[in-house]
């Protein structure tokens, strides 16, 4: 099954979470979206999986530095704008299995995930 790891490869996080990959043999693409950009189809249908309340870091300082008036009456809409505008308020990272999406970096929740697919997880192209 490929899988494709979206974020931005200087946070921390990420740089945890491909170590956690790379330690446990599991190959995957990685997609810089603060370089690559994200298409907004594929923003849009994370926001509708997971929910754009779980997609969008508000925790982060591009979010926390945005003025009053662009975060007030958030909604879906608006918040995946925001997101298209300035992908780093994307919660990172997103961990793409093919069937189903990841949200932030969690062990316990990713080893699961892995030995549901049967440990055998494979590369897909670079993006």
């Amino acid at each position: 099954m490929p899988v494709t790891m979206y974020g931005i490869k200087n946070c921390d996080t990420i740089k945890k979470a491909r170590a956690w990959l790379e330690a446990r043999g599991v190959s995957f693409a990685f997609h810089d979206y603060k370089s690559a950009g994200i298409d907004e189809p594929r923003l849009r249908a994370w926001a509708a999986e997971l929910g754009w309340e779980k997609v969008l870091n508000r925790a982060g300082t591009t979010f926390r530095q945005l003025p009053d008036a662009a975060k007030a009456g958030l909604d879906a809409e608006k918040a995946v704008a925001l997101m298209l505008e300035q992908p780093s308020m994307i919660k990172r990272p997103v961990l793409d299995l093919g069937d189903r999406r990841l949200v932030g970096f969690d062990a316990q929740i990713w080893a699961a995930a892995i030995a549901g697919k049967g440990g055998r997880l494979s590369v897909c192209s670079q993006s």
